[in-house]
């Protein structure tokens, strides 16, 4: 999976390049809130242009329950995409997305040129099969296919791996972009040939998100830090009184089994050492609210724990320091309330401060760490959220495996 031709590997000059990006951007009032992902996006499309490519970009937008509608058109996307090339970007506004309009515009394209077209999922389930219909249509607009999109890339969706075979069939070249690349070779690397020590941090919510997770990296990792509220589930398999913590009780067996298997592998396995509690969960999410920090054997029986407190942050930075490799998904508390989010920022300090190759894995730690103000200072940051955690399970991806092997 770590292997795979590069825009790079191919010459484009004069073909029709069609590629799959993520441009599934925060919409307000049609005006695009955050452009990160069209930035992100640029790289690849710049050198398309500049190997004089025909260049025809694809992505989804939003979830697209209600069907086609205009609130979840890819037009402002095309706007911005203009602005940030310096050239036109021929928007196909066209529901079908592949039909005559798109056939059209394409035939009238000349080397440089960029079109858009209309939100893949106007086209109904792309997985179904429909997809196979829709992929074909899609091989058709093009000669070479290139994925950028990592954060679709563990759907074997038409526009993301179903159109890679009819692509073959007509002798074309299926490669990956400057951003798909990036994530294989930082999140790829990390979990299969890191640089030790490696350390993997998980945190959030709930274990059951993170089941295959924790085995995967327990297995690769030197030591396996486990923060935020999964880590209650964990303090109660050891014993423990944890209040009123979220708690997944079905786990409690799996988190016995993974420490026995830490133990067995001889792998350090960190949970809190002490913990900060609130009576209740904080509403709305940043209100003040009192807080105990008390050690995560004594946890209330009235109170839930919120973050990780200052003891266990000193540890876990400490085993952070020593690294080479570090992982990390998943907040340490609820970090989006000020006084809950020490914990985070903690982590994410040493992270910052660490000389290692830093890597988080998308999702909510993503959202935490730019909010904290520490995403310079990160050596990557993945585009995914389920992409990444597939990524970090062990799994293979249909967007990186559909690419064609160097």
């Amino acid at each position: 999976m770590l292997n795979k031709k590069t825009i790079d590997d191919i010459n484009v000059k004069g073909r029709r390049v069609l590629v799959r990006c993520d441009f599934n951007v925060p919409l307000k009032n049609g005006e695009i809130t955050d452009e990160t992902r069209i930035v992100a996006a640029l790289p690849t499309i710049n050198k398309l242009i500049a190997d004089g490519a025909k260049v025809i970009l694809c992505s989804h937008l939003g979830k697209v329950k209600n069907g086609p509608n205009e609130g979840e058109s890819l037009a402002p996307v095309a706007k911005r995409l203009s602005e940030k090339l310096g050239k036109e970007v021929t928007f196909v506004s066209d529901y079908n997305v592949t039909g005559e309009a798109a056939t059209k515009a394409v035939e009238a394209m000349q080397p440089g040129d960029v079109v858009l077209l209309q939100n893949t999922r106007f086209r109904g389930k792309e997985e179904t099969k429909n997809g196979e219909e829709f992929s074909k249509e899609l091989a058709d607009l093009a000669d070479d296919y290139v994925c950028d999109a990592f954060g679709s890339s563990h759907r074997a969706h038409a526009s993301v791996a179903g159109v890679t075979k009819f692509i073959t069939a007509k002798g074309g070249s299926n490669a990956v972009g400057y951003l798909m690349q990036k994530e294989i070779d930082f999140l790829g690397n990390a979990v299969e040939n890191p640089v030790r020590p490696f350390v993997a941090i998980l945190g959030g919510a709930k274990v059951a998100d993170k089941l295959n997770v924790i085995n995967n990296l327990l297995e690769k990792c030197d030591t396996l830090i486990i923060g935020g509220g999964m880590a209650y589930t964990f303090l109660k398999a050891k014993g423990y009184e944890i209040g009123t913590s979220l708690c997944d009780d079905e786990k409690i067996e799996y988190c016995k089994e993974m420490m026995e298997k830490a133990e067995k592998l001889g792998k350090k396995l960190l949970l809190p050492i002490d913990t900060v509690c609130t009576a209740s969960f904080p509403d709305p999410i940043d209100a003040e609210i009192e807080t105990i920090t008390v050690p995560s054997t004594e946890i209330p029986a009235d109170k839930m724990g919120m973050d990780i407190g200052p003891k266990t942050a000193e540890l876990f930075a400490e085993a952070i320091k020593s690294a080479k490799t570090v992982v990390w998904n998943g907040p340490m508390g609820v970090f989006e309330n000020p006084i809950l989010s020490k914990g985070t920022l903690s982590v994410a300090q040493a992270m910052a401060d660490a000389d290692a190759t830093t890597i988080i894995g998308g999702g909510d730690s993503a959202a935490a760490v730019n909010q904290l103000g520490f995403g310079d200072k990160m050596s990557h940051i993945s585009t995914g959220g389920g992409a990444s955690l597939e990524f970090l399970e062990g799994k293979e991806l249909p967007g990186v495996m559909a690419a064609d092997d160097k």
